[in-house]
């Protein structure tokens, strides 16, 4: 039986669409990671039109031997036969370095040979493991984030990444590619292993900003995440078969097809049965009708409606005091007193931080967004958008465009609220008067408009 085909987004007149999955660590035959890699290909196989490219930010197939020998072979069994069907549908498909694939000198050797299909035109000391796609308005530029010639895995070079965008900022979408996020992905974090290395993350992403890059493509944590970093955002795509989840049980196999157009990105990600499991329109479009919230207790309008249907703006006005105590600014309270949803000001630092605790007795997580000096304006705007998971909490200047996430280390984020009948502003609750807000401070809220 001919399974029904799966409906791609395409651009609203100029654009392109593609599809863009990692991680398979497969090339051995009739091991499980084969077998998972077929169904996420038969998904990628089913889409309609079929995607203009294929972006693949690394690790296709086991690899980590010392074996030249085996390591060549399992590159055989992944090219001509596990993608054998490529062939036949004519798709181009992009390849970025890998940890499991390029993790020493004979192992990046390896991968320039058998990626020989690939443009030359990268850093003349990594000749096919970094390098850029240039098709008419659109920019693919993809680096190598752990070269062995600075030290092997999370480091990279990036004079020639700033000198590639540069030479090519007409391009009206660009997006790079790698293999390690520059931002803890589901709270897998660690310098070199998890993410890029610690010292070249602000360049790396000053980088991005600076040239109206649009997305980081990247893999390497086995799970999907999105999230946005001074308005440009980090993608994370690993399910294209590693049996494997960061975290086991919440996170799924998947592939993820993308349009881009005037209008800006929109994706919807697939799990291995053809379901759609997530999607998103960027950059949010807010209508930002908003209302003023008195301080003390102001009933919800939103109460009883979940955040993942939403899209919930937030603008704070005021002064920060100079205390250095735990300060309210908005606190979501149930009748019982348990309090779902919090934003305060915490610490010497001032740091505006949100604290969720969706179930009672359960600890809650927290995340973290600017520091503030005493008596500084506080004028910003908070999106809760329950469609980007523990990215799902942005911050910006009010009058910025760029947003930026809230640090976390969850696995999950707005989507999991639940709006209570009660908002106290200053205060949380009616009696308290230990996390009383100390400054000037002025809070109101759009009441929530559907993502289109």
């Amino acid at each position: 039986m001919k399974e029904e085909k799966l409906v791609a987004l395409t651009p609203q007149g100029i654009g392109h669409q593609f599809a863009f999955y990692g991680d398979s660590c497969s090339g051995v035959p009739d091991a499980l990671h084969e077998e998972k890699l077929a169904k996420v290909n038969a998904v990628v196989r089913r889409l309609e039109p079929v995607p203009e490219f294929i972006v693949f930010p690394g690790d296709e197939v086991i690899g980590l031997t010392p074996d030249e020998a085996e390591l060549r072979s399992q590159w055989r069994q992944f090219l001509d036969v596990e993608m054998a069907w490529l062939n036949e549908s004519a798709i181009p498909i992009f390849h970025s370095t890998g940890n499991h694939t390029t993790y020493d000198k004979m192992s990046e050797r390896v991968f320039a040979d058998v990626m020989a299909h690939l443009p030359r035109n990268g850093p003349p000391d990594q000749p096919g493991l970094s390098y850029f796609v240039r098709d008419g308005d659109l920019l693919l530029v993809f680096v190598h984030t752990l070269w062995s010639g600075l030290g092997g895995e999370g480091h990279m070079e990036l004079d020639w990444l700033g000198t590639t965008l540069a030479n090519n900022s007409d391009a009206k979408w660009k997006f790079v590619v790698g293999h390690h996020p520059a931002f803890p992905v589901n709270g897998y974090a660690g310098t070199y292993q998890r993410n890029i290395g610690d010292e070249y993350i602000e360049e790396f992403w000053n980088t991005l900003t600076d040239n109206g890059v649009m997305s980081y493509l990247c893999s390497h944590i086995l799970a999907f995440d999105v999230q946005c970093h001074a308005g440009v955002l980090q993608i994370t795509s690993a399910g294209a078969g590693t049996a494997h989840r960061m975290p086991e049980g919440l996170e799924y196999l998947h592939c993820v097809q993308m349009a881009v157009d005037a209008d800006g990105l929109r994706y919807q990600v697939f799990d291995e049965d053809g379901e759609i499991r997530e999607t998103l329109s960027w950059p949010p479009s807010v209508q930002e009708r908003f209302e003023p919230l008195k301080r003390g207790h102001n009933p919800c309008d939103l109460a009883h409606q979940r955040v993942s249907n939403l899209l919930t703006l937030l603008r704070l006005s005021g002064t920060v005091s100079g205390a250095n105590a735990r300060q309210t600014i908005l606190a979501a309270l149930e009748d019982n007193g348990t309090c779902p949803f919090w934003i305060g000001v915490v610490g010497r630092q001032r740091q505006l931080t949100i604290v969720m605790q969706p179930e009672r007795g359960r600890s809650p997580h927290q995340w973290l967004g600017p520091c503030f000096t005493e008596c500084q304006e506080l004028n910003l705007e908070i999106l809760l958008n329950g469609q980007m998971g523990p990215g799902g909490f942005l911050w910006r200047e009010t009058g910025s465009t760029a947003w930026t996430g809230f640090i976390g280390m969850s696995a999950w984020g707005a989507e999991r609220l639940i709006w209570p009948e009660n908002l106290y502003v200053g205060q949380m609750g009616e009696t308290d008067t230990d996390t009383e807000y100390e400054g000037e401070l002025s809070v109101s809220i759009e009441a929530g408009s559907r993502q289109s």
